[in-house]
């Protein structure tokens, strides 16, 4: 297996840089199926039942931890396994996704088969997890060193696909169901077998054709700026370093509250849509599938805009634009207008989807590259936090505020005042955000001064 190690990942002279975002979307599109996972939901409350729910199925808060574990342990495997990324390499670490993420699906399809609920968040849950954590971080990584020149266009490229996941898992998670249902059985436990299989085959062909960039390598023709931008450093923090630094925490917050935010709305879309304007649940799943969309397009769109106006201004414009846009929403229930709901929506889910790409270029220009996925890794424990602060968010005030008697229709009012104002607490703490202070850069051992000499010399 030594073709897996970073050394052997390499690439040649006349290697193009072109050929790894598709290594890279190969494994995000995979692993954000995780988007899409509702779609087994009421499914996996039939496994007995097979056409209704029967004594001893599952429930659905059941379910749901299986689509909370595995976020959570994306965010805890990015952590704790960023350094391990960095010195491995992402060959190995995507080989390695793609068994945890494919192998997820078929230990999972084995615990539906025994009807065995903890084998099923073993698989699906932790293992799966896990997959998820890897693969996210390390096409992110490999992507900043390739592309110097254009760091934010190169995360957005991968950080789309795991956007744009669901858009292909959900329909063909529902099709596969479809196809294997029978009298005996609702179908999911065939589909995860093949959806774990395709996915490992799409995964080890991104970690086949990754490469790593040469240490001197350059693209033709880029010559770095020598021009002092304030905030992008030509030096570098270890991971170690960084999470002692204010700017780590400046900016896990500033992720945190965008997707808190932002993940509100994405998680509750249909509901939303149904409640504040009484259309049906199709309009209502398509409306979902529609923010599904922006969501993946604002990944790559944000992102790239950030290399020209910068990331902090960049996210100036999420919180700051996003919270006159929240503050709109409630105007348009008011109104009635859809369209305009629509439009509002749609662009603060891009701006959501915008702060997961751009984040890591922010942290390359703030921290350097050299151990940049490992920094990242424990960034995205900010994700985990938001996954569980956005939708309980916004799920409780509504019910809290439909057992007071506020109309349905009004429900959700207090809930985007509150996210506008959480977006405001964002743009303080990325104000706060400055260049990180020399103490933290790294040195390496053989241009630290040796102390020993001197004591020599005064004996």
């Amino acid at each position: 297996m030594h073709f897996l190690d970073r050394a052997h990942s390499v690439a040649q002279p006349g290697f193009s840089r072109w050929m790894v975002p598709p290594a890279a979307l190969a494994v995000h599109l995979c692993i954000g199926e995780i988007y899409g996972f509702s779609v087994f939901n009421v499914p996996l409350t039939r496994i007995l039942g097979v056409t209704q729910s029967a004594p001893g199925d599952w429930t659905i808060p059941q379910i749901s931890w299986l689509y909370s574990t595995a976020l959570i342990l994306l965010g805890l495997s990015a952590a704790v396994f960023g350094k391990w990324v960095e010195r491995n390499g992402p060959r190995k670490t995507m080989f390695v996704s793609a068994c945890c993420w494919g192998g997820g699906f078929l230990i999972a399809s084995l615990g539906i088969k025994l009807h065995q609920f903890w084998l099923v968040l073993l698989g699906y849950g932790f293992i799966g997890g896990i997959g998820l954590g890897l693969g996210y971080i390390a096409p992110v990584s490999t992507l900043v060193k390739w592309f110097p020149d254009r760091p934010g266009m190169a995360t957005g490229m991968a950080i789309m696909g795991f956007g744009g996941g669901a858009l292909i898992g959900a329909p063909f998670g529902s099709e596969l169901m479809k196809h294997f249902a029978s009298a005996s059985s609702s179908g999911v436990m065939e589909s995860f077998l093949v959806m774990g299989s395709i996915y490992f085959c799409f995964m080890v062909f991104g970690s086949l054709t990754v490469r790593v960039p040469a240490p001197d390598w350059k693209p033709e023709g880029y010559v770095p700026s020598t021009a002092p931008k304030k905030l992008v450093t030509s030096a570098h923090v270890t991971a170690d370093q960084a999470i002692k630094t204010p700017q780590f925490w400046l900016l896990w917050a500033v992720l945190c509250l965008n997707v808190t935010a932002g993940i509100g709305i994405l998680g509750q879309a249909s509901n939303l849509c149904q409640n504040m304007f009484g259309v049906p649940k199709a309009v209502g799943d398509g409306f979902a599938g529609f923010l599904s969309i922006f969501n993946m397009g604002g990944r790559f769109f944000w992102s790239s805009t950030s290399d020209y106006t910068g990331r902090k201004n960049v996210y100036f414009l999420y919180f700051l634009a996003g919270a006159a846009l929240y503050s709109l929403v409630p105007l348009t229930q008011q109104i009635q207008n859809v369209a305009l709901f629509v439009l509002v929506t749609a662009l603060i889910i891009s701006m959501y989807g915008g702060g997961f790409s751009t984040i890591p270029a922010y942290l390359r220009d703030i921290f350097g590259t050299m151990q940049v996925g490992a920094i990242h890794g424990r960034l995205i424990t900010a994700w985990s936090m938001a996954a569980v602060l956005g939708p309980q968010l916004i799920t409780y005030i509504a019910e809290y505020q439909k057992a007071h008697q506020v109309p349905v229709a009004q429900s959700y009012n207090v809930t985007m005042y509150l996210m506008a104002g959480l977006l405001v607490l964002g743009a303080l703490c990325n104000f706060l955000v400055r260049p990180v202070h020399p103490r933290h850069h790294y040195t390496p051992p053989d241009a630290q001064p040796d102390l020993a000499k001197p004591a020599a010399a005064a004996r």
